[in-house]
């Protein structure tokens, strides 16, 4: 038999009720073709034993604490031998078939870094899912959004997306990733804890040179919103905190400064708009310590930028767009992602 060369990881804190839902799926569908980890961020519900008695097929990998998103998978995956790592959250579901085009894709095309499926609700079938939809890109001033997601609004899935396509992001909720490239530009970013930790990564595997792609004839569903709920003021801190660090780190010289600009005044302005309109002193405060935060630590990333700038194979990512998201959503009423310019 040959040794499977993809490794599906799967990281959970306290998560037992996930695994319990979602795992035996996961297993179904994946163990021919993969061999199935569960990396395990020192929970203290009975995840270890679920996974001990009901689960003997998954590998575990017990981490002594709670080192968050990216820091729990750079451990991880630093115990892993394998060609592919598959990034999965605890609260997907896949489907049958899902993860042949998703490796097939990557085997026949040696310049692609990481690619992802399309992204369904588990909740609503037939719409996209917040998290990555059907691939993602930024706007001119940072702002993420996906085929089959702008904002808050998400759209029905049509087939209108089904076409595989280059991106500038893969949702970190399912991402397919070369283990070598994840190991050349350095995994994810620990600092980040979590949140914007898997667009950071490919950013700068797109500087590189390497491309990222949407598969769509993969298609998984997500439950979403099981680790921080939307509307949590630290998910909101983490966002807007991890968003400017991004920025500093990989927008290239002759933008960061213009950039930085308009996102000190555009920060602001949503804040005291989640105040007044959303009623949130919560993400209010967060947004102000987001920005203080940023400010505190952004020299410690300078050494990143100097690297990441350095690296730049391309001046010109085209899924960074040129365009303000915030203009085209708010001013012109374009809502999907097909009326953007």
């Amino acid at each position: 038999m040959q040794p499977k060369t993809t490794a599906i990881v799967i990281l959970n804190w306290n998560g037992a009720s996930m695994l319990r839902r979602f795992l035996p799926n996961v297993i179904q569908y994946s163990r021919d073709e993969a061999t199935i980890y569960v990396a395990d961020n020192g929970s203290t519900d009975d995840s270890l034993q679920l996974l001990r008695e009901h689960f003997p097929e998954c590998q575990v990998i017990e981490l002594e604490k709670n080192w968050g998103f990216a820091e729990g998978y750079n451990r991880a995956l630093s115990q892993i031998d394998a060609e592919y790592y598959v990034l999965l959250n605890s609260d997907v579901e896949v489907t049958h078939h899902w993860l042949t085009p998703l490796t097939e894709f990557m085997d026949t095309h040696p310049q692609v870094a990481a690619c992802q499926p399309k992204l369904l609700s588990l909740s609503d079938r037939d719409k996209f899912e917040y998290a990555g939809a059907c691939g993602g890109f930024i706007d001119r001033y940072g702002y993420p959004f996906c085929r089959g997601r702008l904002f808050d609004t998400v759209e029905a899935d049509e087939g209108q997306y089904d076409t595989a396509a280059p991106v500038l992001w893969a949702t970190g909720a399912a991402l397919l990733v070369r283990a070598r490239v994840y190991k050349e530009v350095g995994g994810l970013d620990a600092r980040f804890f979590a949140h914007c930790e898997e667009i950071d990564l490919c950013w700068r595997m797109r500087i590189r040179g390497y491309e990222v792609y949407c598969i769509p004839d993969s298609q998984v569903y997500h439950l979403g919103g099981g680790t921080l709920p939307k509307g949590n003021p630290m998910k909101t801190y983490l966002n807007f905190r991890n968003n400017l660090t991004m920025l500093y780190k990989c927008l290239p010289e002759d933008e960061l400064r213009h950039v930085m600009r308009w996102r000190w005044l555009l920060d602001y302005v949503a804040a005291w708009q989640m105040l007044i309109l959303n009623h949130s002193l919560g993400d209010f405060k967060a947004i102000y310590r987001a920005r203080h935060a940023f400010r505190q630590w952004r020299r410690d990333f300078d050494e990143d930028r100097k690297a990441i700038q350095a690296s730049r194979k391309t001046e010109r990512i085209k899924e960074q767009s040129r365009f303000s998201l915030l203009w085209q959503y708010y001013v012109k009423g374009r809502k999907t992602f097909s009326q953007l310019p």
